[in-house]
């Protein structure tokens, strides 16, 4: 959901604002980072669906460039020049970008990643990066380096990354800004399968992992039926209609997100009846994705997809 239908709703709200988008598909990265067990034709053969998904989730006018056919001599020099400008402690830092703890580090080729991650910023010569908070670190780095290399230092547009359905979850093991990797040790993620609502979940399905998911009584600070709220529904629809029989206070419609957390505060609103309208909304944003991948191209790519194993 991140991935389908989040971050089509970003992209979306910053092409409003005249911004202009090339959509970075890093299958080297995901090369170094051994997903698909490291098999690169086949992390290639992924980022195809990407383009499949973002494409039926409404997203249009963007240039999609696959990394490795970017990955010029040009390029590498950028790598070694930012390396060169990096000390180990700093791109140590950088390593929660790949979703990994320091203890988890075992080849030399994972430290790349952060330098190639700068490297593409400057390489695309864009004015604006625009990754999740768990990527920020890759972007203050870049901000860091530009002005010793002379280049263009990148304003950096960090997003709000989505809880996982199970609510908020101990840091694991980052240790280098509290709030930070709580929220990264938090995120709803493809990885971790118990966190997540997918773009081929039928409303059935989704309607399960909700009932099932962390959204305790008044709680506004850890819950991620309120986190979808605000994120995802009112960005995509503008209000949020609760539908419950007249003996709980009927239905009802909030206009701002304020108000629908106000009301589940004060107890106005039950947590099952904030469930129930999550699936809803949720599922009508999924329902063109889904059905996207039932025929043709789109097809036959998701069932090589569903064939994979997924990695962390």
């Amino acid at each position: 959901m991140p991935f389908g239908v989040f971050r089509p709703l970003l992209l979306k709200d910053m092409q409003k604002a005249g911004i202009k988008f090339k959509l970075w598909l890093a299958d080297w990265f995901a090369w170094i980072n051994n997903k698909m067990d490291g098999d690169l034709e086949k992390i290639q053969k992924v980022g195809e669906y990407f383009i499949e998904v973002w494409k039926a989730a409404g997203v249009k006018d963007v240039e999609y460039v696959f990394a490795s056919k970017s990955m010029d001599s040009e390029y590498w020099k950028k790598v070694i020049l930012i390396a060169k400008n990096t000390t180990v402690s700093r791109a140590t830092r950088c390593l929660t970008i790949m979703g990994r703890k320091e203890g988890e580090m075992a080849e030399t080729a994972q430290y790349f990643y952060p330098m190639m991650q700068c490297a593409d910023i400057f390489h695309l010569d864009v004015d604006i990066t625009q990754l999740g908070l768990d990527q920020r670190r890759a972007g203050m780095l870049a901000r860091e380096v530009a002005p010793k290399l002379g280049w263009k230092k990148p304003v950096v547009v960090s997003h709000h990354m989505l809880m996982g359905l199970e609510g908020l979850k101990t840091p694991e093991g980052f240790e280098q800004n509290k709030e930070m990797d709580a929220s990264i040790s938090s995120k709803m993620s493809k990885s971790k399968p118990n966190t997540g609502i997918f773009v081929h979940d039928s409303k059935e399905q989704i309607k399960e992992k909700i009932s099932r998911a962390y959204c305790a009584p008044r709680d506004i600070e850890n819950n991620p039926m309120l986190d979808y709220s605000k994120h995802i529904i009112f960005r995509a629809f503008g209000t949020m209609k609760i539908t419950r029989p007249a003996k709980f206070g009927g239905p009802v419609e909030f206009e701002s997100y304020e108000k629908l957390e106000k009301a589940f505060r004060m107890g106005e609103l039950h947590p099952m009846d904030l469930k129930n309208a999550v699936a809803e909304n949720i599922d009508a944003l999924v329902k063109p994705v889904r059905e996207h991948f039932e025929k043709g191209k789109a097809s036959k790519l998701y069932e090589f997809v569903k064939k994979q194993k997924i990695t962390r």
